[in-house]
């Protein structure tokens, strides 16, 4: 009986041909860099781009007259919370990720208290209120007891695309505009902007 050979030998050349077409299959390589290394790829606004522009913004809000005349008007520091920043531009850009930039650059100066606002606030407002119904009386937090904003940080996002007739160049302009704001008196005490230029060169297809 030569049947269970064949059918042995059978199942050996198919594997064999399942494991060459699996060979031959597009292959990837994926690289690890450091965040000042990753690559522009499409030229639109990226992680990169959010972090540098909240570091030189909040860098320049800092060092000017205001905060200053805040300390010296009330002896203590301000406290800041960032409101919305929002997307004026022509493609999806991931605001939440240029806002927490900016939070983390305020914080990490060590020359304001901040706050939290948006969802996180309201999280933590439900689990205040959670609380004098099922905490204890030792651990309960009381109500009413935030710490008040002074100033409000709120702005947008702009881009302009300007491209060659061949479409093989292009120039992406984006410009990022930030307001401090009194939130007891609403002045503005601080209007800072910054611009981002890049050069888009597109090899032609043979």
């Amino acid at each position: 009986m030569k049947t269970p050979s064949l059918i042995h030998s059978f199942i050996i050349v198919l594997s064999f041909l399942f494991v060459a077409s699996c060979a031959g299959g597009p292959s990837q390589t994926v690289t690890r860099v450091g965040a000042d290394e990753a690559p522009e790829l499409s030229g639109r606004w990226n992680d990169r781009d959010a972090r540098i522009v909240s570091e030189t913004m909040i860098g320049d809000v800092l060092r000017r007259p205001w905060l200053q005349r805040f300390k010296d008007a009330q002896d203590r520091e301000p406290v800041v919370i960032v409101g919305r920043v929002q997307n004026d531009s022509m493609e999806h850009i991931d605001t939440e990720v240029f806002t927490r930039d900016l939070e983390r650059e305020l914080i990490n100066s060590g020359e304001v208290r901040f706050v939290a606002g948006g969802n996180v606030r309201a999280d933590i407002r439900e689990e205040r209120s959670q609380q004098q119904q099922y905490a204890s009386f030792e651990t309960v937090k009381n109500l009413a007891q935030e710490l008040g904003a002074d100033f409000m940080l709120v702005g947008n996002i702009n881009s302009i695309i300007d491209e060659s007739v061949d479409r093989r160049q292009a120039v992406i302009f984006y410009s990022v505009n930030l307001e401090l704001v009194n939130v007891e008196t609403t002045e503005k005490v601080w209007i800072g902007n910054e611009q981002i230029r890049k050069v888009i060169e597109r090899r032609a297809i043979r």
